[in-house]
């Protein structure tokens, strides 16, 4: 008997802080440079520096887990490096919050102040990213970990973008943008949320220069026509034929504006007519640019209204709005209003309404770039899973825009350009120039944007691993492997990692996207703050354990799509962990080392080990298979199936008359193949459940210190046998059919029968399986017989393939004792009878109570009849 190391009940409290201490000690989870061994290498999508993660962050830690354990393994120098993003305006406006309530301004205390303040936050809030992440078991290599406003990766960034300016890919130019107005900042696309607002169309009359005609337009934005420098209409539309070329008046500004054509205007639209205004609607821009209108910016940085419009000047663009829709109908000009709802984008960081506005920044020339991105996605380089998201890819870099890079924050990489103020000169370059390159003049000032922070995050497969050094890293590492992140970040991380990747190393980034959905509540909403539907992944580990959150996580999830949480599922994947525990402490409370080391040779297998060797060897395959096509959510599913079932349920109940036995050899034959079938179990359930497994796997007689550097399992054909398992299926159907005709019937698991079998097949594995039906099915003997004339009567039975199954009647019950319960059931059934017969003949009832009531009554007396029927034959039968 073995010496039991691990505690009588399965409590991951006890042991997973532990572990994960041990194995950061030994250094399990970093790989070194070895040309013998193949990398694999996978890059944490950094997450930001803003606060608590949450379950998206746990599910996609988990499966990059998943994936880096499981090549750890295979042989792989298994890469999977850690790290953080500083995430510009997201952590600015968090830290400027902060500020405000301790009294400060950000404006008020300068600079470098106010950096010095995000800096303590970033170290503050990596620090406690990287524990929330270690208490989820995640095995990345924390001594590579990154920031992407280290040093090392500030450089890359300099570099990178030196380079595409230097090749002219990178320029400043003026273009609109989506500027906040509370932020000052120009954002990104991704940082804008959708929502559907009520909302007005205001119907607004133009006076035709010249005429007593007016041309009405109508707008949502009625304060953006301070900036109208034309109305456009459809040249086919020749309700307005006549007027074009000539101009309009424009309402309360009195600056006369021309009527255009153009074809972008919807004829069947409103009325037709458009009023443009290119400085603040991106359409309105792409038409001012193609009739060279002029760019009126009328509105400052904080979305108030600028000098030179009177009494809105210095108003606030909603009120500006009220101002002038109020002059509007005091003058005569406004027609009418209309309830109209409409979506609205709001800075997702702060939820101001965005304001679309031309402004001077810097671009990135997306044309060139795109073009060798796209190429190598359609050619199979990368592959995206499932492929149907490689069409989002497509849809984007195949229309994509110039990529306005440049944001007014403080917080960031700021852009590497510095400017001579005596003669104009403009360097970028990845160190500050002591003076002008053009006059030698040290009065230099640098720019004061700073770079969207999807700048830094495109360089990060390269940037991570030393770039631009010629690291060993950089040259093992990279290309890297996989990368797994979610459907809503295609657009603005993978694509530009690819052109970025393609671009700097002349290599593709990584050759495949696993790409996952997000965790909804229960309800299928997403989880948000405003809901209060929020789930703190912490929370569930320090009440389940974290393998039963990545075990319910993992299970649940197909690539590609959304996956709901439900507590229930966590806690079911507990119970799985407790029934491993249960399972492997009466595993190891039987085995002997001694014994087995005496039978390690022994191959006398029974028909039960030769089952359970062939079924965990086609576990092995198919799950390496699954894991192979990513499809880790049905390997999961596959392990957990054989453990609990075949494995605890089944074949250690099998063998256990055995292991009671004083059969030494055959004892010593089933410890080995129960020890074999544990670790292999074990090894395959590891990369989802982790803590579990090296717990139960360092205290079996195995040769590896940790199951986190054990070899993952091979596929052996010598020990797949389908006849094995098919004859060993049948012997389980078998004793699940007897099983059930004694709960049928009541019998307690105490009472012995006779079990006889008529096999029409497989007649010896059921003979080998004798042993099985006295343990299992409550046997006082097995007999074989070659005709069903040899069947007692009065004998109930069970159908399987191949066989007929029956059990003596009197061996299941006292014959005295069962009369007397079937007539007490009789008696009890022929009151019901007459008490419906009864009701159903009271005129009163049948024609006063509703039609189904009655339909009820009949049906509950047709199917008392039918069971009074049934006890009177099964009466009968007995009294034979």
């Amino acid at each position: 008997m073995t010496e039991l190391n691990i505690a009588k009940t399965y409590d991951p409290k006890e042991f997973e802080d532990r572990i994960y201490k041990e194995w950061e000690n030994k250094g399990y989870f970093t790989p070194k440079v070895d040309e013998k061994k193949k990398p694999y290498t996978i890059m944490m999508p950094p997450p930001n520096i803003t606060g608590q993660l949450h379950l998206g962050h746990a599910l996609d830690g988990t499966l990059q887990d998943f994936l880096i354990r499981t090549k750890r393994m295979q042989g792989y120098s298994a890469l999977w490096l850690p790290g953080e993003d500083h995430a510009s305006i997201a952590t600015e406006v968090r830290v400027e919050k902060e500020l405000i309530k301790q009294g400060f301004n950000k404006k008020e205390m300068g600079r470098e102040a106010f950096l010095e303040k995000v800096w303590e936050w970033s170290d503050k809030y990596r620090e406690k990213i990287k524990n929330q992440y270690n208490k989820l078991g995640i095995s990345a290599d924390y001594t590579r970990e990154r920031f992407t406003m280290d040093e090392g990766l500030s450089k890359a960034v300099r570099q990178v973008f030196v380079d595409l300016y230097n090749e002219g890919l990178i320029y400043k130019g003026n273009r609109i943008v989506n500027w906040c107005p509370k932020c000052q900042t120009a954002i990104s696309d991704a940082e804008i949320e959708y929502e559907e607002k009520e909302g007005h169309f205001w119907h607004i009359k133009y006076p035709v220069v010249g005429s007593e005609e007016t041309i009405e337009i109508a707008t949502t934005r009625p304060e953006t026509m301070l900036g109208d420098t034309a109305v456009a209409v459809n040249p086919k539309d020749t309700r307005y034929s006549h007027l074009v070329g000539r101009t309009l008046m424009l309402p309360l500004v009195n600056r006369e504006i021309p009527i255009i054509t153009d074809d972008y205007v919807d004829m069947e639209f409103g009325t037709g007519a458009v009023k443009i205004t290119p400085a603040h609607d991106p359409n309105d821009y792409e038409v001012g640019k193609r009739h060279n209108l002029p760019e009126i910016v009328i509105m400052n940085k904080d979305g108030s209204i600028a000098e030179g419009y009177g009494r809105y000047s210095g108003l606030d663009r909603y009120e500006a709005r009220k101002a002038i829709v109020e002059d509007l109908e005091e003058q005569g000009y406004l027609v009418k209003v209309r309830d109209h709802s409409h979506n609205v984008g709001t800075h997702d960081r702060c939820n101001t309404i965005i304001e679309p506005v031309t402004s001077k920044q810097w671009y990135v020339k997306m044309q060139p770039l795109a073009e060798p991105a796209i190429k190598v996605v359609k050619e199979g380089s990368i592959k995206f899973v499932p492929e149907r998201f490689s069409k989002t890819y497509f849809n984007w870099m195949e229309n994509i825009q110039d990529w306005c890079i440049s944001r007014q924050l403080w917080w960031g990489h700021r852009i590497p350009v510095w400017y001579c103020k005596d003669c104009g000169e403009v360097i970028a370059a990845v160190e500050e120039p002591s003076c002008c390159l053009k006059c030698n003049s040290k009065n230099l000032v640098q720019d004061e944007d700073v770079l969207d922070t999807w700048f830094s995050s495109a360089l990060w497969p390269f940037s991570t691993l030393g770039y631009p050094e010629k690291t060993e890293d950089l040259k093992y590492f990279y290309p890297t492997s996989t990368l797994v992140t979610g459907y809503d970040i295609i657009f603005f991380w993978v694509a530009r990692m690819i052109f970025s990747g393609l671009h700097s190393m002349g290599d593709i980034p990584f050759d495949t996207v696993l790409i996952h959905g997000i965790v909804r509540d229960s309800q299928g909403r997403k989880m948000s703050k405003s809901l209060g539907n929020g789930v703190d992944p912490l929370e569930v580990i320090e009440k389940y354990g974290a393998d039963a959150l990545r075990f319910m996580l993992v299970t649940g999830n197909a690539p590609g799509n959304d996956i709901r949480y439900y507590e229930e599922k966590v806690e079911a994947a507990r119970n799985f962990a407790n029934k491993i525990w249960n399972a492997s402490r009466f595993v190891m409370m039987n085995l002997d080392k001694d014994i087995m080391e005496e039978f390690k040779d022994c191959k006398e297998y029974t028909i039960a080990d030769k089952w359970i060797l062939s079924r965990i060897n086609t576990v092995v395959k198919e799950v390496t298979e699954n894991i192979e096509k990513f499809e880790l959510g049905i390997a999961s599913q596959k392990i957990y199936d054989f453990m609990w079932s075949e494995f605890c349920d089944w074949y250690i109940e099998l063998v256990k008359p055995v292991l009671y036995g004083e059969d030494k050899k055959a004892k010593g034959v089933v410890l080995n193949v129960l020890n074999e079938v544990l670790s292999t179990g074990l090894k395959l359930l590891h990369p989802v459940m982790p803590y579990i497994t090296e717990e139960i796997y360092t205290n079996l007689p195995n040769t590896e210190e940790s199951i986190v550097i054990s070899n993952w399992p091979t596929f052996h054909a010598e020990l797949k046998d389908e006849n094995v398992e098919a004859q060993m299926n049948n012997i389980i159907e078998a004793i699940k059919a007897l099983r059930n005709v004694r709960v049928e019937m009541n019998v307690p698991p105490s009472r012995k029968a006779k079990v006889i079998i008529f096999a029409t097949e497989g007649k010896e594995a059921f003979e080998e399986g004798k042993i099985y039906f006295e343990k299992l099915a409550s046997a006082s003997e097995v007999e074989f017989v070659s005709s069903k004339e040899e069947i007692p009567e009065n004998s109930v039975s069970a159908v399987i393939k191949g066989a007929e199954l029956f059990m003596p009647l009197l061996d299941l019950v006292d014959l005295e004792k069962e009369l007397e319960r079937l007539n007490k059931e009789k008696d009890k059934l022929q009151s019901e009878i007459d008490r419906v017969e009864k009701k159903l003949s009271n005129e009163k009832f049948v024609s006063k109570a509703p039609a189904s009531v009655v339909q009820e009554e009949k049906e509950k007396g047709e199917k008392y009849k039918e069971m009074y029927k049934a006890v009177l034959e099964r009466i009968e039968s007995l009294k034979r």
